[in-house]
C-alpha cells in the first residue's frame, strides 16, 4: 500500500510523449502487483496458460513494456532484495489479508456475483520468486536492463534518480518520495481507461509527475520532515498513528519540528520505534553495482519463450515485437539527435 500522502502531494498529468528519451528506473515489484491485480478474466480469475500456470505477470511486463520502449520511454526494472526486519510484521498481515481475500472471492463466485468476486479476487494476487525469475528471463530477451536491489526496490530505483542513472523512479507508492526520489511519475502500469474500485464507472488513468522539491516547497517541510510526517501517516514498515491522516500529521510537524520532538513528549503510542522506520528511510542500503544497457531484442527468444512455453498468441506477441524494434530504433534517434543537436 505505502504511504498514503496524496492528498497533500501535488502533481502534474505528464504524457508518455513527455517521457520519450528519458530513463525510468520501476519499482518491479510494485508493477508486476498491479498486472496481477488488473489483467484477470471477468470472474477475477488470473490469466493461465494450459499447465494452469499464471500468465497475467507475463503479459503486463511485455505489453506494457513495449509500449513504453515503443514511446521511446527507457525503462528499467528494479528488483526488491531481502527486506528489512521492519517489514515482516507488515507482509505477515499482507498475507493475511491476501488469505481473507481469496475467501471471500470464493464465497462470491458461490453467489455468482462476478463483480464482487473480482474485487475481492484483485486483492489476493501473490507475486511469487517463480513469477521474478521468469520476468527476469522476458526482460533479458527483451533487451531491457533490470537491477536487484540489496534491499527494497524503491530506495534502489531513488537512488538511481538520486545518482541521475535515471531521470525519475516509477511507482504508484509516494514512498519514493521518503527515499528521496527527484522525481516520481506514478500511473505507469495503470494509463488508460479503468473500472473504479466498487464503482459502475470509468475514468480515464494518466500518467502523474511528482516532484519531491515542489512537495517540499509546498508543504514547507525538509526532506527529514516529510519522512516524520510519512511515519505518522503509516508506512510500509509502520502502522500509522490511529486517527491521523496526512493534513494532521502535517499540522503536528510543523508544530513539533521533528519526529523526535514528538516522540520525546510521549504524544502517541507505536507498534514500532518510529526513529528506527526514520532510520529505514534515511539510510536504506543500496548498490552501486549495476550497469544500464538496452540490448538488441532476440524476437526468436521471445517467441519461444512466450508462444511455445506458455501459449500466448503469436500475432499479438509479433505486434509486441514490433513495438520493441521500433523502440530500439527511435531510442538509437533521439540519442544521435542529442549528440549532434
Amino acid at each position: 500500500m505505502g504511504v498514503q500522502i496524496g492528498e497533500i502531494v501535488p502533481s502534474s498529468e505528464i504524457t508518455l510523449e513527455q517521457l520519450s528519451g528519458k530513463v525510468i528506473a520501476l519499482d518491479a515489484m510494485n508493477m508486476l502487483h498491479q498486472f496481477l491485480s488488473i489483467i484477470r478474466q471477468r470472474d477475477g480469475e488470473l490469466l493461465m496458460d494450459s499447465k494452469g500456470r499464471v500468465t497475467s505477470h507475463l503479459s503486463g511486463i511485455f505489453y506494457r513494456t513495449a509500449n513504453l520502449l515503443e514511446m521511446g520511454v527507457k525503462p528499467v526494472y528494479v528488483f526488491d532484495g531481502k527486506p528489512p526486519p521492519l517489514k515482516h510484521l507488515t507482509l505477515s498481515r499482507r498475507t493475511l489479508g491476501r488469505e481473507e481475500a481469496e475467501k471471500e472471492w470464493k464465497r462470491a463466485l458461490e453467489r455468482g456475483d462476478l463483480a464482487e468476486a473480482r474485487k475481492f479476487a484483485q486483492r489476493a494476487g501473490r507475486v511469487t520468486e517463480e513469477m521474478v525469475e521468469q520476468t527476469k528471463q522476458l526482460l533479458n530477451y527483451m533487451g531491457v536492463p533490470w537491477v536487484q536491489a540489496p534491499c527494497e526496490g524503491e530506495a534502489q530505483a531513488a537512488y538511481l534518480a538520486k545518482r541521475g542513472d535515471a531521470w525519475a523512479s516509477a511507482s504508484q507508492d509516494f514512498d519514493s518520495l521518503l527515499f528521496g526520489t527527484p522525481i516520481l511519475v506514478r500511473n505507469l502500469a495503470l494509463t488508460g481507461r479503468r473500472k473504479l474500485p466498487g464503482k459502475d464507472f470509468y475514468v480515464e488513468v494518466r500518467p502523474e509527475r511528482v516532484e519531491l522539491r515542489e512537495v517540499l516547497n509546498s508543504l514547507n517541510l525538509t526532506q527529514e520532515q516529510l519522512v516524520d510526517l510519512g511515519i505518522l501517516v503509516g508506512t510500509d514498515f509502520n502502522e500509522g498513528v490511529k486517527g491521523i491522516g496526512p493534513k494532521r500529521a502535517l499540522e503536528l510537524i510543523r508544530k513539533h519540528g521533528s519526529l523526535e520532538k514528538i516522540v520525546e513528549q510521549k504524544l502517541f503510542e507505536f507498534e514500532v520505534d518510529p526513529l528506527e522506520v526514520k532510520r529505514v528511510f534515511l539510510k536504506h542500503e543500496v548498490t552501486d553495482n549495476y550497469r544500464l544497457s538496452w540490448g538488441e531484442p532476440n524476437p526468436e527468444k521471445i517467441k519461444e519463450f512466450l508462444c511455445e512455453e506458455f501459449d500466448f498468441s503469436e500475432q499479438r506477441v509479433q505486434s509486441g515485437i514490433d513495438k520493441l524494434v521500433k523502440g530500439r530504433s527511435k531510442g538509437e534517434q533521439v540519442s544521435l539527435e542529442r549528440w549532434f543537436g
